[in-house]
């Protein structure tokens, strides 16, 4: 799990029945990371800091249903405390 910012979102005309209705976004990892392609689940929009699920247990967002996924969004960041 780590915080990322949404710098995009991806648009596919077809894809897997079950990613019908969700959106995919855009993250790099903070601070500088490499960018991935995450499903949202908390309606994340451009700009926005988030938390960002992989793995596994980033499926687990959409319980009951099973959605491919590698990398989902699972909350919007308000701050960060430090110290």
């Amino acid at each position: 799990m780590y915080l990322g910012k949404v710098i995009g979102r991806v648009v596919a005309s077809e894809k897997n029945d079950v990613l019908e209705g969700k959106t995919l976004l855009l993250v790099r990892r903070l601070p500088q990371g490499p960018v991935v392609v995450a499903v949202d689940a908390v309606g994340a929009g451009a700009g926005e800091t988030v938390y960002v699920c992989r793995g596994r247990e980033a499926a687990y967002a959409f319980k009951p249903e099973e959605v491919p996924t590698e990398a989902t969004v699972v909350a919007i960041v308000d701050y960060v405390e430090r110290g």
